[in-house]
Protein backbone atom coordinates (compact mmCIF):
# COMPACT_ATOMS: atom_id res chain seq x y z
CA UNK A 1 0.00 0.00 0.00
CA UNK A 2 1.09 3.54 -0.72
CA UNK A 3 -1.02 5.91 1.32
CA UNK A 4 -1.17 9.65 1.79
CA UNK A 5 -2.00 10.39 5.42
CA UNK A 6 -3.01 13.70 6.93
CA UNK A 7 -0.99 14.98 9.86
CA UNK A 8 -1.48 17.87 12.22
CA UNK A 9 2.18 18.68 12.81
CA UNK A 10 4.92 19.64 10.38
CA UNK A 11 5.00 21.97 7.41
CA UNK A 12 3.54 19.58 4.87
CA UNK A 13 0.40 18.56 6.81
CA UNK A 14 0.58 15.16 5.11
CA UNK A 15 2.90 12.19 4.86
CA UNK A 16 3.34 9.16 2.66
CA UNK A 17 3.15 5.74 4.23
CA UNK A 18 4.32 2.49 2.65
CA UNK A 19 3.07 -0.85 3.95
CA UNK A 20 3.48 -4.35 2.57
CA UNK A 21 0.66 -6.64 3.73
CA UNK A 22 0.35 -10.40 3.59
CA UNK A 23 -3.14 -11.73 4.40
CA UNK A 24 -3.99 -15.27 5.40
CA UNK A 25 -6.89 -17.11 6.97
CA UNK A 26 -6.14 -17.19 10.71
CA UNK A 27 -6.21 -21.00 10.65
CA UNK A 28 -2.99 -20.77 8.64
CA UNK A 29 -1.38 -17.85 10.48
CA UNK A 30 1.77 -19.90 11.12
CA UNK A 31 2.78 -19.17 7.51
CA UNK A 32 2.72 -15.45 8.30
CA UNK A 33 4.92 -16.01 11.33
CA UNK A 34 7.28 -18.00 9.11
CA UNK A 35 7.56 -15.09 6.63
CA UNK A 36 8.09 -12.72 9.56
CA UNK A 37 10.88 -14.90 10.93
CA UNK A 38 12.59 -15.31 7.53
CA UNK A 39 12.79 -11.55 7.02
CA UNK A 40 12.97 -10.77 10.75
CA UNK A 41 10.61 -7.84 10.25
CA UNK A 42 7.01 -6.68 10.62
CA UNK A 43 4.19 -7.65 12.92
CA UNK A 44 1.29 -10.09 12.74
CA UNK A 45 -2.20 -9.08 13.81
CA UNK A 46 -5.44 -11.02 13.94
CA UNK A 47 -8.65 -9.48 12.65
CA UNK A 48 -12.20 -10.14 13.86
CA UNK A 49 -13.19 -11.57 10.46
CA UNK A 50 -10.98 -14.66 10.81
CA UNK A 51 -8.07 -13.22 8.84
CA UNK A 52 -4.54 -12.54 10.01
CA UNK A 53 -2.12 -10.13 8.42
CA UNK A 54 1.59 -9.51 8.42
CA UNK A 55 2.36 -5.79 8.03
CA UNK A 56 5.75 -4.42 7.07
CA UNK A 57 6.17 -0.63 7.20
CA UNK A 58 8.79 1.84 6.06
CA UNK A 59 10.55 3.04 2.92
CA UNK A 60 13.87 1.24 3.46
CA UNK A 61 12.22 -1.94 4.65
CA UNK A 62 9.80 -2.01 1.72
CA UNK A 63 12.70 -1.63 -0.72
CA UNK A 64 14.63 -4.45 0.91
CA UNK A 65 11.68 -6.85 0.95
CA UNK A 66 10.43 -5.98 -2.55
CA UNK A 67 13.89 -6.37 -4.10
CA UNK A 68 14.16 -9.83 -2.56
CA UNK A 69 10.63 -10.89 -3.50
CA UNK A 70 10.41 -9.36 -6.99
CA UNK A 71 11.65 -12.47 -8.85
CA UNK A 72 8.86 -14.51 -7.21
CA UNK A 73 5.93 -12.07 -7.47
CA UNK A 74 3.40 -13.20 -10.04
CA UNK A 75 0.02 -11.68 -9.22
CA UNK A 76 0.91 -8.28 -7.78
CA UNK A 77 3.87 -7.33 -10.00
CA UNK A 78 2.32 -4.01 -11.16
CA UNK A 79 1.66 -2.94 -7.57
CA UNK A 80 5.06 -4.16 -6.34
CA UNK A 81 6.93 -2.33 -9.10
CA UNK A 82 5.11 0.96 -8.44
CA UNK A 83 5.58 0.58 -4.69
CA UNK A 84 9.31 -0.08 -5.12
CA UNK A 85 9.69 3.08 -7.25
CA UNK A 86 7.83 5.11 -4.61
CA UNK A 87 9.92 3.64 -1.77
CA UNK A 88 13.16 4.51 -3.57
CA UNK A 89 12.02 8.09 -4.15
CA UNK A 90 10.73 8.60 -0.61
CA UNK A 91 13.80 7.01 0.96
CA UNK A 92 16.28 9.27 -0.81
CA UNK A 93 14.35 12.56 -0.53
CA UNK A 94 12.83 14.06 2.63
CA UNK A 95 9.15 14.92 2.19
CA UNK A 96 9.77 18.65 2.56
CA UNK A 97 12.31 18.54 -0.29
CA UNK A 98 10.17 16.64 -2.79
CA UNK A 99 9.69 18.66 -5.96
CA UNK A 100 6.36 19.12 -7.70
CA UNK A 101 7.50 16.55 -10.27
CA UNK A 102 8.37 14.09 -7.45
CA UNK A 103 4.96 14.57 -5.85
CA UNK A 104 3.21 14.05 -9.19
CA UNK A 105 5.23 10.86 -9.70
CA UNK A 106 4.12 9.61 -6.27
CA UNK A 107 0.48 10.37 -7.10
CA UNK A 108 0.98 8.44 -10.34
CA UNK A 109 2.34 5.45 -8.40
CA UNK A 110 -0.63 5.62 -6.02
CA UNK A 111 -3.09 5.65 -8.91
CA UNK A 112 -1.24 2.80 -10.65
CA UNK A 113 -1.47 0.65 -7.53
CA UNK A 114 -5.09 1.66 -6.99
CA UNK A 115 -6.13 0.82 -10.55
CA UNK A 116 -4.52 -2.64 -10.35
CA UNK A 117 -6.32 -3.48 -7.10
CA UNK A 118 -9.90 -4.55 -6.53
CA UNK A 119 -11.63 -1.45 -5.17
CA UNK A 120 -14.34 -1.97 -2.58
CA UNK A 121 -14.78 1.66 -1.60
CA UNK A 122 -14.13 5.13 -2.95
CA UNK A 123 -10.48 5.96 -3.47
CA UNK A 124 -9.12 9.46 -3.94
CA UNK A 125 -8.89 10.78 -7.48
CA UNK A 126 -5.83 12.39 -9.02
CA UNK A 127 -7.38 15.81 -8.47
CA UNK A 128 -8.11 15.08 -4.80
CA UNK A 129 -4.55 13.87 -4.21
CA UNK A 130 -3.12 16.94 -5.96
CA UNK A 131 -5.27 19.15 -3.76
CA UNK A 132 -4.05 17.47 -0.55
CA UNK A 133 -0.45 17.97 -1.72
CA UNK A 134 -1.04 21.60 -2.70
CA UNK A 135 -0.42 20.96 -6.39
CA UNK A 136 -3.54 22.73 -7.65
CA UNK A 137 -3.44 26.32 -8.89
Amino acid sequence: MLQLKKRKDGKTKSRFMITICFYQDSRHKDDLYWIQSVFNIGYVSHRNDGMSELRINGYKTAQLILKQLMPYIRFKRIQATALLKAAKLLDKTPLAKLTEANLKSLVGYMLEIQSANYVTRHKRSKEELYQVLGLTP
